[in-house]
């Protein structure tokens, strides 16, 4: 008799520093499902090493012709894949690419906008033609850093400023840069994660990270968390090793939490992005023309596959809302098999 259940690949790993939190990640995803409706298999990539963990803690070798495996002498197809990985290649189109070509659904977006958004330049500089605020910035590529000076950095984007890998995740090669003296460092540091660098202005204010998720019928934009650290900024250490306060739903004002929805609902729609996205904000308190003290909101990132373990903030938020992480993936996921 023919399994009516769908199966599940949870892609994970990666070739970029991140690739034990992209484990922790899947190992929380796998948590999550619902295995009474699907067959949920969790799949390691990096590099060329393709495999798929089974039940009796052995692997077997994922078929890249097909994204298919055996299993105790069973031919295994995949129905449907769950990427996360962070940083590439499940996070700048390149694994979205293979997918498109075997014509397997996947849960992230598409190749054109995973590209897009894993250069946090490139995007900031997209989103700012839609009007979306966000902190000045400037590129350096590897080989050319004499083209910028310090001196010309520190006129345009001021101090402090982030340098940060302009393409890859976010918890590695970032440096608070607080005088120009320390700039040549930081992007040495930030160019051992990526080719081109990006040199952001600072925004004080609170730093938030929101979720959000769409369907054909319908639209989820979750609470705010507020990120509250000790440390300079929002690192690995603040990250991953418990050093940050994660409060949600954030203490922003009504109006402002109101705006920070509509903003993570716009740019979903401007990208036209697919599954669950995170995008992490600044909300800056300046005054306007009146003196007034009033809140702007900075776009400082958007995030195509956010941490789901069981403390990151996708699942945070999703309790705050009442809702269970086992219904929204399975929202996801039946959103790509629906038939208008």
């Amino acid at each position: 008799m023919k399994n009516l259940k769908r199966t599940i690949a949870i892609v994970c790993g990666g070739d970029s520093s991140e690739y034990e939190v992209s484990l922790r990640s899947a190992q929380g995803l796998y948590s999550f499902f619902d295995k009474n409706r699907y067959d949920v298999y969790i799949v390691v990539v990096r590099g060329a090493d393709w495999h798929v963990e089974l039940a009796d803690g052995t692997t077997a070798p994922i078929d890249r012709n097909d994204f298919s495996f055996m299993e105790n002498g069973r031919f295994v197809q995949f129905d449907y894949a769950y990427i996360t990985i962070h940083g590439t290649p499940g996070e700048n189109g390149i694994l979205q690419g293979f997918f498109e070509l075997a014509h397997l659904p996947y849960s992230t977006s598409g190749v054109l906008v995973e590209a897009l958004t894993f250069n946090k330049f490139v995007l900031n500089q997209y989103l700012r033609g839609y009007g979306v605020r966000v902190p000045d910035s400037l590129l350096i590529r590897k080989g050319y850093e004499e083209l910028v000076s310090d001196d010309e950095i520190e006129a345009r984007i001021g101090m402090p400023c982030f340098v940060k890998p302009a393409a890859d995740g976010s918890s590695f090669g970032v440096s608070k840069v607080k005088n120009k003296d320390q700039l040549a460092p930081a992007i040495r540091k930030a160019l051992l994660e990526s080719e081109d660098v990006m040199v952001e202005q600072y925004v004080e204010g609170t730093e938030i990270s929101i979720g959000c998720y769409k369907t054909r019928d319908k639209s989820v934009v979750l609470p705010a968390t507020e990120v509250v650290t000790t440390r300079e900024f929002f690192d690995y250490d603040a990250k991953y090793n418990g050093q940050v306060q994660e409060i949600t739903p954030a203490r922003i004002p009504e109006e402002t939490a109101r705006r920070v929805s509509q903003i993570t609902s716009h740019i979903y729609d401007i990208l036209h992005c697919n599954g669950m996205i995170r995008i992490d904000f600044i909300i800056s308190h300046e005054k306007n023309e009146n003196g007034e003290v009033v809140d702007k909101v900075n776009m400082i990132e958007v995030n195509t596959t956010p941490g789901m373990t069981a403390t990151s903030f996708i699942p945070q938020q999703v309790r705050a809302a009442g809702l269970s992480m086992t219904d929204v993936l399975t929202d996801i996921v039946e959103n790509q098999f629906r038939v208008e």
